[in-house]
């Protein structure tokens, strides 16, 4: 089988005081496949650019801030995800500083502050519960995990640090 996945990235702002995220509450397109959830941001990689620059022009589009200091927090191979069955690689970042003012939405829908401890309350993808505690904990190597899809539901979830 042919693995061409498609590279993007996935990043959670962090308040200054780091008690709070910023998230998109997706629900501003009826045709969107994550439509009610709750998401960090970020999206593809185009050819032009390394995976940092690519965060960082997907948080100054999404957000309308610049990021001063970020951290690689892991990477997540998803295969079978979303309604196409898509293959995805993300590379997932904690935003630990920015500047500027974030914007009170985007296309995708309202971005809220919420607080870290409360990210599992929210509605998001089921599989996003298996790493999101690793990207907020205090072990600082970066993990890179594996998380199978099949008809909209993870099937599977293992990961590595090193």
């Amino acid at each position: 089988m042919d693995y061409r996945p498609i590279m993007s990235t996935l990043g959670y702002v962090l308040s200054p005081d780091r008690q709070r995220v910023l998230m998109v509450h997706r629900i501003a397109r009826d045709d969107d496949e994550q439509l009610g959830k709750y998401n960090g941001l970020g999206g593809h990689m185009e050819p032009q650019e390394d995976i940092a620059a690519c965060m960082i022009r997907e948080i100054r589009e999404e957000a309308g801030i610049e990021v001063t200091a970020m951290s690689l927090r892991g990477t997540v191979n998803w295969t079978g995800f979303g309604a196409k069955g898509e293959d995805w690689i993300a590379f997932i970042f904690l935003v630990e500083a920015f500047t500027g003012e974030p914007h009170s939405d985007n296309v995708e829908g309202p971005l809220e502050w919420v607080e870290v401890e409360r990210l599992g309350e929210l509605p998001m993808w089921e599989g996003d519960r298996h790493f999101l505690p690793l990207i907020f904990d205090d072990d600082p190597r970066p993990f890179h995990g594996y998380l199978p899809y099949e008809n909209g539901s993870p099937v599977g979830w293992s990961y590595t640090r090193l």
